[in-house]
């Protein structure tokens, strides 16, 4: 049995690429494959199911029959898809986990999943835009708008979002250490998994004088980026789009 984890692909209709080389991952599934891990930003920006982004109905058909022929499929909210819901993950076969969730992988080792930006705690507007908008009120609040509203408002977030990038100090928005030595020794793990900052790496860590990792999966541009787990390993892979 092997698993994999994919994250940041940022789907949305003016990069078909992508699309095409995630259809050509699921396509060619590792052979013995049985669980496949979407650890958030799915998707460039999700403003409701009821107004999906062109082409994710067909994702979500691809993704069924994969579900369908035995695979189980996991979805992470990210920061730019926590708005994901129920209608859209049962067209795709899939389950919701929770922000942070431990996972034993076949190698043994007991593995913490999350999207990422939650360890970003350097960058204080940001994680006081992320309580805002990961309240329940909020987001029934915005659910609630016409379409042509919700397309508004995110495309102005987008917008502000990328503006305050350029500005900020790029370290501050990187994983702060002290959160991640914390997240990692209250969960009892010796291996992170996350995506979000863009960084594809793996880091060698000490926690609690053991030896622990971090994986960092990257983002889908020119490459795309996966981790296959099998009982011999775990490995962090790219391929050109």
């Amino acid at each position: 049995m092997s698993l994999l984890l994919i994250s940041d692909l940022h789907l949305q209709p003016t990069r078909p690429d992508i699309m095409s080389g995630l259809t050509r991952l699921l396509n060619n599934l590792p052979q013995g494959c049985r669980q496949l891990y979407i650890l958030g930003d799915l998707f460039e920006y999700w403003i409701g199911d009821d107004a999906p982004l062109p082409g994710t109905d067909l994702l979500a058909d691809q993704l069924y029959q994969l579900h369908r022929q035995g695979l189980q499929i996991f979805f992470q909210a990210g920061n730019r898809d926590f708005l994901v819901g129920n209608a859209w993950l049962q067209k795709a076969g899939a389950q919701l986990l929770p922000e942070a969730f431990k996972l034993r992988f076949p190698d043994g080792v007991l593995t913490l999943l999350m999207h990422g930006d939650q360890l970003c705690t350097d960058d204080i507007e940001y994680q006081a835009f992320r309580k805002t908008v990961r309240d329940p009120l909020w987001k029934q609040a915005f659910l609630s708008k016409t379409i042509q509203e919700r397309i508004a408002i995110a495309e102005n977030l987008r917008a502000e979002s990328q503006m305050r990038g350029a500005e900020k100090n790029q370290e501050i928005m990187d994983v702060n250490q002290q959160t991640l030595e914390h997240v990692m020794d209250k969960a009892s793990v010796t291996r992170l998994i996350h995506g979000h900052t863009h960084r594809p790496a793996r880091h060698q860590l000490t926690i609690n004088n053991k030896p622990a990792e971090r994986i960092v999966l990257g983002d889908w541009d020119k490459k795309g980026w996966y981790i296959h787990a099998t009982p011999e390993g775990t490995e962090l892979i790219s391929v050109e789009l």
